[in-house]
């Protein structure tokens, strides 16, 4: 039985840290990958080559990937989920801007908290930290706030496909942290999602009509294979780890420092603009986390109790 805790520890609030530098950078690599791979193709060879990293790193620790374990229908579901939410994602990024894709993205805490809150017993998360929520998600929109204006219809379908792809993200995490899947390893939680969204978006890419590998140099090669190694393999395989052993929904709020990352490590290597609200955002997101993750006061007799005589 995987050992539950009911709050974040040290271990997990620098893994979450490590985990959300990681992602806001990947923003850059896909970028960069994306001058010479389309992004759903890029997302789906991305999956077939952690695939087989995942698979030889479980097959070294000697981990049962195909053992009996009421697992696969759940498993199955979450790689479907887990594929459309890049095609959504990818999509929606050519009928919106960025900064509109990014608020409507990091809805999927909120999709998280709730579904914990609903689906999992011991996970119900307070009104203070829903409020940290709102918060954290306030300070994103700050960031983000310069490149919004009144939407396009074609803007909106954009903003839809990003919601959309919120939805899957927070689902798949709801599900995982919900069903079997957090009862077997996480080799195998992330192998049903990158397998199946293996075999789902090259076709889908084929199906769209992208050009597919169209400039393969070494920029494109080096940052395609960052993202393979270190995110799709290594970064996954941790947050998968992560859900199975801590509430989600606090795990979740950690989220919200992943775009603010992307921002900075665009305007450090990419040389892009960096606005001046940056940092009352952060300020708000950390007071979010903070909120969200805080100890529940204890009840006045065990307050009393606790006192020392």
């Amino acid at each position: 039985m995987t050992p539950r805790r009911d709050r974040l520890d040290v271990l997990a609030f620098t893994l979450m840290f490590a985990l959300c530098l990681l992602w806001g950078f990947n923003q850059v690599l896909a970028k960069t990958a994306n001058a010479g791979i389309s992004p759903i193709l890029q997302a789906g060879l991305r999956s077939l080559g952690a695939t087989v990293l995942v698979w030889g790193w479980a097959s070294l620790r000697g981990v049962r990937l195909f053992a009996r374990d009421g697992s696969l229908a759940a498993g199955l579901f979450a790689g479907l989920m887990f594929a459309a939410e890049f095609a959504l994602i990818y999509t929606g990024l050519q009928y919106t801007t960025a900064s509109r894709a990014v608020l409507f993205l990091y809805t999927s805490p909120f999709i998280v908290a709730l579904g914990v809150h609903l689906l999992v017993p011991g996970e119900k998360l307070s009104g203070l930290q829903v409020a940290g929520l709102v918060g954290a998600f306030a300070g994103v929109a700050i960031a983000f706030s310069g490149g919004l204006a009144l939407p396009t219809n074609h803007q909106l379908l954009g903003d839809a496909m990003e919601l959309g792809g919120a939805v899957m993200w927070g689902a798949t995490t709801v599900l995982v942290r919900a069903s079997r899947l957090a009862h077997v390893a996480p080799h195998k939680t992330l192998l049903y999602q990158l397998g199946v969204s293996a075999v789902v978006l090259p076709p889908l890419s084929w199906a769209v009509g992208e050009p597919g590998i169209t400039a393969p140099t070494a920029p494109v090669l080096i940052a395609f294979t960052i993202q393979m190694v270190a995110v799709a393999s290594i970064s996954y395989l941790t947050w998968f780890w992560l859900i199975a052993r801590y509430p989600a929904g606090r795990l979740s709020s950690f989220t919200f420092l992943t775009p603010l990352f992307g921002v900075i490590a665009g305007a450090v290597i990419l040389s892009e603009p960096i606005s001046n609200d940056l940092v009352l955002a952060l300020v708000l997101v950390g007071i979010g986390i903070y909120l969200v993750n805080r100890p529940a006061p204890l009840p006045p007799l065990a307050a009393e109790a606790a006192k020392p005589l």
